[in-house]
């Protein structure tokens, strides 16, 4: 009786500690569980509101490409208006500066002394003997060749400096770009394939014009070592270089004239 009483209460002790056991992991699945779910619906929500957020009301796979060249029209018709209205307000100005120079000597002396200097300025269009160059993207292809990217089938940044600095070196006396002046302060930047001038936005081919003499400035395109770099990508991808000597015309300076910082001439 001892021994059977002994088993029993082991036997007893045995499904208690079972019993015990088994509801504490199932109460800590739960627990896992309970704590986990919300934290996992909380995170879907926050990735649902921010995706809504950000389509805005429309898919987010849509093509939007045209919205973007809609707003870039937009930008450039804004542009083109604020251009118009500076040009209509420098003419106002030079009107009132020449009326109050008939009036006033001092004035009148450094209204000549600036006319003097306004066509090495930049400030008047001129026409003489020159060279003009043409640089543009390769044809687009349905399948590149192998090793081949869409990178290297485009003007560059780097490919319209060594023009217009080739250009300068060899003695151009006056340069536009897409028949926009420039002048030394004139910054050439590429945006994609598309070439960035004082704020405005151009699409190849690039047409640079530049005057002063012909041989002179073709010598220098040829001994340029970014032209002739551009030249056998010509060869090789296909882009368009074009390069001729003939009588050009380049337009006056017509954008912003203001200067940041100024010194005395010695």
């Amino acid at each position: 009786m001892e021994y059977t009483s002994g088993a029993a209460s082991w036997q007893k002790v045995l499904r208690r500690a079972v019993a015990g056991l088994l509801p504490r992991r199932a109460r800590q699945r739960r627990a896992g569980w309970s704590i986990g779910v919300p934290l996992i619906a909380a995170a879907a929500g926050l990735l649902f509101t921010t995706t809504a957020t950000t389509a805005g009301g429309t898919a987010l796979r849509e093509d939007r490409r045209p919205q973007l060249n809609q707003l870039i029209e937009e930008r450039r018709e804004q542009v083109a208006a604020s251009e118009e209205r500076a040009a209509a307000l420098r003419q106002d100005v030079e009107e009132r500066t020449t009326a109050l120079g008939e009036q006033d000597g001092p004035i009148k002396a450094q209204q000549d002394r600036a006319l003097a200097t306004r066509q090495s300025a930049g400030f008047t269009a001129l026409t003489g003997p020159g060279v003009t160059v043409e640089l543009n993207d390769a044809p687009r292809r349905d399948q590149l060749p192998e090793g081949v990217s869409n990178d290297d089938l485009v003007v560059h940044q780097g490919d319209v400096q060594a023009v217009v600095n080739a250009l300068w070196a060899g003695g151009a006396e006056a340069m536009s770009i897409m028949n926009v002046r420039v002048l030394a302060t004139s910054a050439v930047r590429c945006v994609g394939n598309t070439l960035l001038l004082h704020g405005r936005v151009y699409s190849p081919p690039f047409k640079i014009v530049a005057i002063g003499d012909p041989a002179a400035m073709q010598k220098a395109l040829a001994e340029s070592e970014g032209v002739r770099w551009f030249k056998d990508a010509v060869d090789h991808y296909q882009l368009g270089y074009r390069e001729n000597a003939s009588t050009v015309t380049v337009p006056a300076f017509g954008d912003s004239t203001a200067l940041r910082s100024a010194a005395v001439a010695k």
